[in-house]
């Protein structure tokens, strides 16, 4: 296939790691690939992918300078009929608000933490009823980015100024939740019709400094010169079978209640007794042949060249399935054809 790579082109010129491996990857799987890096602007988009007339879009957009940008550029492929990777606007728009998001796994009968919604209008949203310590994140913003060690607090003095710093240094809404101890889990969901869980994926807080909270903010993350960065890492740990199977299991249940397509990676905690919690469902997710979602591929046995290109199959394999009717159209269409044939 002809496959356009659309990805963001930062600041400086830049853009993200994946991007070129994931070229590289679908090379070897024999696909002529072009990349599209842009900035924020949605002529960009358009202009670029009328010249390459690509046959399927690998969708990496994250950070495009506007509130809901995966939407944005969803929207923008559904419009010129484009067959790409990944949830449509109404699914990225799902997973990217993270109090919608709780609320329909929950009513999906799966635990998530306890929650309220500080908007930037001054609304409050609640979610169950709270009990310190709590975790402060900004409601629409991914990557970890405005999460650091700052982000667990143990009063409400504490609660209200990461609330209002979210609010003046990302203009998000600020997303406040009961902080789950427990240990941190990753497992990885490949497939629409018939999708499969990888093998859990843990990360490892002991080489942090003794007292720092255990959260995988942002420079833990991306700052690679962090103590943060250099005291975590993701291992694939020896799992009870009965828990393992567990893990896998709330995870597909997540994509399923958040009507995920193609890949995710779903983030859990598990406590003490025993209780699993649902902290985000990442779709998309990191790709990097590094990160956790490749991680448990290769647990599960998919190489990374492979996993790529799968993804890339799923996307074009879901264009072409039959999709459900309005129960009207069926009743609609037969009343044609027979008028038709009266003729």
């Amino acid at each position: 296939m002809k496959i356009t790579l659309l990805a963001d082109r930062y600041a400086d010129g830049s853009h993200d790691a994946a991007v070129d491996q994931i070229a590289d990857a679908l090379k070897q799987g024999g696909h002529a690939v072009s990349r599209l890096l842009v900035p924020s602007d949605h002529k960009a988009v358009t202009s670029g992918l009328a010249r390459r007339k690509p046959e399927l879009v690998f969708h990496l957009i994250t950070d495009f300078d506007v509130e809901g940008c995966h939407v944005v550029t969803a929207a923008l492929l559904d419009a010129l009929g484009l067959v790409y990777t990944g949830g449509g606007p109404g699914e990225l728009f799902i997973r990217g608000n993270k109090a919608v998001s709780k609320k329909l796994l929950r009513q999906a009968g799966l635990r998530c933490p306890d929650f309220a919604v500080f908007s930037r209008d001054a609304d409050l949203e609640t979610g169950g009823n709270l009990h310190m310590p709590l975790f402060v994140k900004p409601l629409e913003h991914d990557a970890s980015i405005g999460i650091g060690p700052e982000a667990l607090v143990k009063d409400t003095a504490q609660m209200m100024r990461r609330v209002l710093a979210i609010h003046q240094e990302l203009n998000d809404s600020a997303l406040v939740e009961e902080y789950v101890e427990g240990r941190e889990f990753f497992v990885g969901v490949l497939g629409n019709r018939e999708p499969v869980a990888f093998p859990p994926v843990e990360m490892d807080f002991s080489g942090l400094p003794e007292g720092a909270p255990h959260v995988l903010g942002y420079a833990a993350k991306w700052d690679e010169d962090s103590p943060e960065y250099k005291g975590t890492h993701a291992v694939v740990p020896e799992l009870p079978v009965e828990l393992s199977a567990r893990l896998q299991q709330v995870a597909l249940d997540a994509c399923r209640a958040l009507l995920v397509r193609d890949y995710a990676r779903v983030d859990m905690r598990l406590t003490d007794a025993g209780d699993v919690y649902v902290l985000e469902v990442n779709s998309p997710c990191d790709l990097t042949s590094t990160s956790e979602y490749a991680t448990g591929a290769q647990a599960g046995g998919i190489d990374y060249v492979a996993l790529i290109n799968r993804i890339a199959d799923l996307a074009v394999q879901r264009r072409k399935m039959p999709t459900l009717a309005w129960p009207g159209e069926g009743r609609q269409r037969r009343a044609k054809q027979a008028a038709q044939a009266g003729r």
